[in-house]
């Protein structure tokens, strides 16, 4: 899935727009420095843009769009984006050069990926990527390209984003876009699953981005090396190679990189189990304040505290935790969701803007048509009947069209693409209903809880298409025990619920009984590999917990960690010491 919205302000220092002949020597020469260090050594790209702007009387106006760009991109830097997107538009509406003009419309897709307005950043790609013809600078080009590269990279249109890097790097690149580029492609590889086993590819591009000063996207590319250290179990080397580099990173101020790359260090001082590390740099990545919104790392960084609270026995701290943890994790699936649905919807968009086209100009015809009736009156009327008819046809059927696409977006709004069930927004929303129903008509409901025991060893030893194999199996595994009004959902990751309308406790329990056998006995020879697959039950019900949604999940959730805890593979029930049938049979 995707990952980060990491890279893209470092994108947008691919290039410097050509100078006017007529402009200020002097001013022309503070800009060429300024553009040289703005992402390598912010400190004195700061000190550069006051100087500039106390210089602004003697420059001319192309000299002024330039520097209004630059003040744009230091206001992003700095993680001002509201500023930041302010400018930007104002000189993208108003600005006379079109290499200034450009260079805005690449900003303003990064700024509005950065800040997850994937429409808006989609429509000023479309309207950017329509001034090309303009530009005769292939430096300029090459900055468009980054900017349709990265954004479609945030809306999870991988491949697409992986030929737009290619384009750059096939283009004879400078080597500060050469690094940038290979960046991107890094980036579009890591969300493919395809960066196993090209740490020497990674570690060259490390050292390009050093050569030509971009501190930040090397660190980029040493964060993905540490997880692939990581994954092939060389955790301490992977904390050691980061922490040698730490200094480096914060040195760069830049928020999102020094939180990712505290937030990984975080997730493997836990695995190796330094949970006082772990703890430290969890609360350090998520100290980087909103930079951090509704990212894949500061999830990590709430998982990592939750459990550093759990494995140190403070269950107190750890339930603070998974609140926060729950929370980070349902607004950044949300994300997920809204940048997909954000895609579809600027595609649908520009195909409506076709086809309403198509529709003026036959409607041109019509009129075209219309001036020759009296001359040929019979004639054009059955022209005009027949025309009529083709465009009733092309309007219903794009009418058809645009239900369809609505009922396919509401699907894939609530659904869990992997397994075919409803997600979690659509989950909590529709439970939340049932329970209020089932309070109002004094009917008993009950929550199960399950989690996969060990998920995370049977990806790490199989891979993760066995591992989604293994999830696709166990929901319709569920799925088939369900009654018509109950409620089947994925949370996320590993973790499924069910909200039994009308069930009583004993009931409940049953039918975690009878899920947790189903799972036990999937066979597993179709993926290709020999494994149990077992799951760990919470039960919870609303005669002992009522009938508010996040306290029955937080009840069964209690439940099921205990069941964790003791052993796996088994029930639990909160408010019971012991579960008649719980413990799974030898």
């Amino acid at each position: 899935m995707h990952r980060r919205f990491a890279i893209a302000f470092f994108a947008a220092a691919l290039c410097m727009a050509p100078l006017r002949s007529e402009a200020s020597p002097a001013f022309d020469a503070m800009l060429k420095q300024a553009e040289a260090v703005r992402s390598a050594d912010p400190a004195q790209f700061e000190s550069l843009i006051g100087d500039l702007n106390a210089s602004i009387a003697s420059a001319s106006k192309a000299q002024r769009e330039q520097l209004q760009y630059l003040k744009a991109y230091h206001l992003a830097y700095a993680g001002r984006m509201d500023l930041a997107l302010q400018a930007a538009k104002q000189l993208f509406d108003s600005g006379t050069d079109p290499s200034a003009r450009f260079r805005a419309g690449a900003l303003l897709v990064n700024g509005y990926a950065v800040t997850r307005e994937f429409s808006e950043g989609l429509r000023y790609l479309n309207e950017t990527l329509a001034l090309i013809d303009e530009i005769k600078d292939p430096e300029l080009r090459h900055h468009a390209w980054s900017a349709a590269g990265i954004i479609h990279n945030q809306v999870g249109q991988y491949e697409i984003g992986m030929r737009y890097a290619q384009l750059m790097l096939d283009d004879e690149p400078s080597p500060r876009t050469r690094c940038f580029a290979g960046t991107m492609r890094m980036e579009s590889l890591y969300n493919l699953r395809l960066l196993a086993g090209r740490e020497s590819e990674l570690d060259a591009l490390v050292a390009q981005c050093l050569d030509v000063g971009e501190p930040v996207a090397a660190n980029f590319v040493r964060g993905h090396l540490a997880r692939l250290m990581s994954d092939r179990g060389e955790r301490n080397e992977a904390v050691v190679f980061l922490n040698r580099h730490l200094p480096e990173i914060e040195a760069t101020r830049y928020p999102r990189l020094v939180g990712e790359i505290h937030s990984v260090l975080a997730e493997i001082n836990l695995a190796a189990g330094d949970s006082r590390q772990a703890d430290s740099h969890a609360r350090k990545a998520i100290g980087q304040g909103t930079s951090m919104a509704n990212s894949a790392p500061l999830v990590t960084a709430y998982r990592v505290l939750y459990e550093s609270a759990l494995q140190q026995g403070d269950t107190t701290a750890a339930l603070a935790h998974h609140i926060n943890y729950a929370a980070a994790d349902k607004a950044y699936l949300d994300t997920v969701k809204a940048r997909e649905l954000a895609y579809q919807e600027v595609l649908n968009e520009t195909r409506e803007k076709g086809q309403a086209i198509e529709l003026l100009s036959r409607q041109n015809q019509v009129l075209q048509l219309q001036q020759q009736v009296d001359a040929q009156q019979q004639r054009n009327t059955l022209l005009l009947v027949l025309l009529l008819a083709g465009l009733l046809g092309t309007i219903a059927l794009w009418a058809w069209r645009t239900k369809k696409a609505q009922l396919l977006f509401r699907r894939l709004a609530e659904t869990d693409a992997l397994t075919g069930i409803s997600n979690r927004m659509h989950f909590s929303r529709r439970a939340e209903e049932a329970l209020e129903y089932c309070r109002k008509d004094g009917e008993d409901a009950g929550l199960v809880m399950f989690d996969l025991d060990e998920f995370k060893a049977i990806n790490d030893r199989f891979g993760h298409a066995v591992g989604d194999w293994v999830l696709r199996q166990v929901a319709d595994t569920c799925s088939a025990i369900c009654r018509k009004h109950d409620r089947f959902g994925r949370l996320g990751g590993e973790e499924f619920a069910f909200l039994l309308v009308g069930c009583d406790l004993g009931s409940a329990i049953a039918l975690a009984q009878e899920c947790r056998k189903r799972i036990a006995a999937i066979d597993t020879a179709p993926s290709g590999h020999v494994f149990r697959i077992t799951a760990s039950f919470g039960v919870a019900g609303t005669r002992n917990c009522g009938y508010d949604y996040l306290t029955l999940l937080s009840r069964a959730d209690d439940a099921l960690y205990r069941s964790k805890r003791e052993g796996r593979d088994r029930v639990h029930v909160h408010g019971l010491e012991a579960v008649p049938g719980a413990l799974p049979t030898a």
